[in-house]
């Protein structure tokens, strides 16, 4: 049964993922915080402001299951884990701990041949994995996903994922 499931994500992601939920687009602009500017040392370098990106973590809060060299890393297309963790799938594969920057790569794995054990997906509101069995997906929200034009975001719990999409409805 876990297998027809993950099977039929991946035909929805592979055909460019019906919208189950609707599509908003808003105009709001992405809120930009300004911070105080502060002398810098002959010692300090000055790094410039970064954009984060709705998916991304601190690396502190990323949970990362893969072991190795290129453990921050999708074990699919290299894209960083943490930049993307809150699309992050993970899953055993041939007794690895395997994971992805997104549903999108782990049916890429499934369709090259891979056999899941236990597909997982990050809940995000508590950054934790959670079996996919038990997510609740909001699909084509006007927050950017990963690796498709069709954004996916996981839940645990039923409430949150509504909230999260009528956050989305409301600002149009």
């Amino acid at each position: 049964m876990l297998k027809l499931f993950l099977f039929s994500l991946s035909v929805l992601v592979m055909t460019g993922c019906q919208n189950i939920s609707p599509k908003v687009q808003t105009d709001a602009k992405p809120k930009v915080v300004k911070k105080e500017n502060k002398s810098v040392t002959n010692n300090e370098v000055q790094k410039p402001a970064v954009h984060k990106m709705f998916q991304s973590v601190d690396e502190k809060d990323a949970v990362l299951v893969q072991s190795g060299p290129n453990k921050k890393s999708c074990a699919i297309c290299g894209m960083n884990l943490v930049m993307f963790y809150k699309t992050n799938h993970a899953a055993k594969v041939d007794g690895k701990n395997i994971q992805y920057c997104s549903l999108h790569c782990m049916s890429a794995h499934i369709n090259e041949g891979a056999e899941l054990e236990n597909p997982m997906v990050v809940d995000v509101d508590s950054l934790k994995f959670i079996p996919v069995t038990e997510a609740f997906y909001v699909v084509g929200s006007d927050v950017k996903g990963t690796m498709s034009p069709v954004s996916k975001y996981a839940f645990k719990n039923l409430e949150l994922a509504k909230a999260f999409q009528k956050n989305m409805v409301e600002r149009l």
